[in-house]
């Protein structure tokens, strides 16, 4: 089977969040380690739209990023010096929209604005633009129509990022590679997120008693 499974994007995902958070915490004067980690998030929301839809229990896939989430806090806090919800609720939001659109199609809309707006006073990570690439990529389409308004809400971004989330613009091309298949499991995945936040902590914290 050619193309990518869903093993090889939670590496890709997992590896340039990693490198982004290198960045972030180790080396600040370094802008291209930024820009790498740019790919992670949509990689990370087009993984929970699968997860979303092929999940045969959703209460546990909802606890299961809730927990993570509240277990990575105290890490995420100490490595970035915020007080903010990390990522992983924002794509708890993620997950409500989407199982609350597949559940009621009429109110599509106005979920996904509630959860935009949440994400904005929460003043979790990407804000409303995360939830609107969350809801984008729910309807990826490798179509015109799509790629305009693909293209157009990372040009509104640079208002809110800069030029730092341009990279994010070609990573629908790594969907459109995506073969529909699980691949190798990964048990990993989820217990990654606290562990490398640990991991920048300790280093940061031995770099600065040597």
């Amino acid at each position: 089977m050619t193309g990518l499974n869903s093993h090889h994007l939670k590496l890709i995902a997992a590896a340039s969040m990693f490198i982004d958070h290198i960045g972030v915490v180790l080396y600040p004067e370094s802008d291209w380690l930024r820009m790498v980690g740019r790919i992670s998030f949509p990689l990370f929301a087009w993984l929970l739209i699968q997860g979303e839809a092929h999940t045969r229990n959703i209460w546990r896939y909802g606890l299961r990023l809730a927990v993570l989430g509240l277990v990575s806090q105290p890490f995420y806090q100490i490595a970035f010096d915020v007080t903010t919800p990390n990522i992983l609720f924002h794509l708890l939001v993620g997950l409500i929209c989407l199982r609350m659109t597949r559940l009621r199609p009429k109110w599509a809309w106005p979920t996904w604005i509630a959860g935009a707006l949440i994400t904005e006073v929460l003043g979790i990570s990407y804000g409303s633009y995360g939830i609107a690439l969350i809801l984008l990529l729910r309807y990826f389409r490798n179509r015109p129509p799509w790629w305009m308004a693909w293209i157009s809400l990372h040009l509104a971004s640079i208002a809110l990022f800069g030029t730092f989330q341009m990279p994010v613009l070609p990573v629908p091309l790594l969907l459109m590679a995506y073969n529909q298949q699980r691949g190798a499991k990964a048990r990993w995945f989820y217990a990654f997120y606290p562990a490398h936040l640990l991991l920048l902590v300790l280093v940061r914290g031995s770099n600065v008693y040597n």
